[in-house]
């Protein structure tokens, strides 16, 4: 389950951002933004199942957020693809708001239960 909610978010991410820029969207423009955060996002769930760690910890968040990023600005670079500065920041606050937080808020919420 996490994995598809992982690549929904990621999607989400390339739908906003291309809403954002470009007032409209487009199958095309919408995976020429989103391929390389899902490639990255696809090689973190990689690294999370060699490791076994559980899918829905926050740290596994973490890794798939770190993958998503890395990976994704990576594979846009090399792919002739923006990387400016800005973008980074937004992309790194942004990818880390919906790769961590679903899984980080319910824990804060049941050790507020205790």
């Amino acid at each position: 389950m996490w994995l598809l909610v992982d690549l929904l978010l990621v999607g989400v991410f390339a739908v906003v951002g291309r809403l954002s820029h470009y007032g409209s969207l487009s199958l095309g423009g919408w995976w020429t933004t989103a391929w390389p955060f899902l490639a990255g996002a696809l090689l973190a769930w990689a690294v999370l199942a060699v490791t076994r760690r559980p899918p829905g910890a926050v740290t596994s968040g973490v890794v798939v957020w770190l993958g998503a990023l890395v990976g994704g600005m990576l594979l846009r670079q090399v792919s002739g693809q923006g990387t400016a500065t800005p973008f980074v920041v937004v992309a790194t606050l942004v990818l880390g708001a919906l790769l961590v937080l679903p899984r980080a808020v319910p824990r804060v919420g049941a050790r507020a239960r205790r």
